[in-house]
């Protein structure tokens, strides 16, 4: 059965797609079998963000290792049982038809709550909530006491996560890796960062997630999402010498891979 890996929360601008492309691509490059999906509907970021790639490579010659991109399949309505969900069906369809000849598949869950999203969290066996990295963010997870900074309870997409857990166990599944994501980690603030950390290490321990350092902001992610490219392909398409900022970001990817402790997957990009 393949491992499949759910990038979600409920906020936009957190860079889901990115981690999405790079987590993807990063698994392909090192050999692994990658099926994809994206469960946005209405953005499909990550899907346009493979459809550039695909135009990208095609027109420059190129035959880079890629992630296994399929669209939800169409349900026939009448095939239906009284009280079926269309789309769970298509979720269902979908990865039915990767998990037998995947190592790994990779879905993007929109920055809103749906019905798709509510069934891919149920799917994950490994969990990444980017996050950027600020107490205005932070609420995707907790509520917070604006007086303290105490977290005074999870918030509703963290109910989400335990409903899905919930789930799991009853279906006898293995329990779900879930890691929050640090994304745009900046240099300055220092003291805001510290807070922000510290907020996310005692919430981690009472609901249940890890926190893994992300990708820091970066001009070369807007840069790549036009050709489809990620990090790890900087180097076949022409660009011999990498600045500092670049290698950076490599070591970021790399020990975002690393942490997720994936089944068989060492990271030695």
């Amino acid at each position: 059965m393949a491992h499949i890996i759910v990038v979600g929360n409920e906020k936009g601008g957190s860079g889901k797609s990115t981690t999405s492309m790079h987590v993807a691509t990063a698994l392909a490059r090192m050999g692994h079998r990658v099926g994809a999906m994206d469960l946005d509907l209405r953005q499909r970021s990550f899907g346009r963000y493979v459809e550039n790639r695909r135009a990208f490579l095609a027109k420059a010659g190129l035959d880079l290792p890629s992630p296994d991109y399929r669209e939800l399949p169409d349900v026939d309505e009448p095939s239906l049982v009284d009280g079926e969900n269309p789309f769970d069906q298509r979720l269902t369809a979908a990865v039915s038809a990767l998990d037998p000849v995947k190592d790994f598949i990779v879905i993007d869950c929109p920055g809103s709550h749906t019905r798709l999203s509510q069934v891919a969290h149920s799917l994950a066996d490994t969990l990444i909530t980017p996050l950027n990295d600020s107490f205005v963010d932070f609420d995707l997870l907790a509520r917070i006491d604006p007086e303290s900074g105490k977290v005074k309870g999870p918030s509703i997409y963290a109910e989400m996560v335990w409903g899905a857990r919930q789930l799991r166990a009853q279906a006898g599944l293995k329990p779900i890796d879930w890691i929050v994501l640090r994304n745009r980690l900046g240099a300055q603030a220092m003291h805001n960062k510290k807070k922000v950390g510290a907020a996310l290490e005692d919430l981690s321990r009472r609901i249940g997630f890890r926190v893994a350092p992300g990708f820091s902001e970066r001009v070369i992610f807007r840069e790549l999402f036009p050709r489809g490219l990620t990090l790890l392909d900087l180097k076949d398409t022409g660009v011999e010498q990498m600045n500092l900022s670049n290698v950076a970001a490599r070591q970021e990817l790399r020990d975002l891979i690393n942490a997720l402790r994936l089944p068989a997957v060492t990271a030695a990009f």
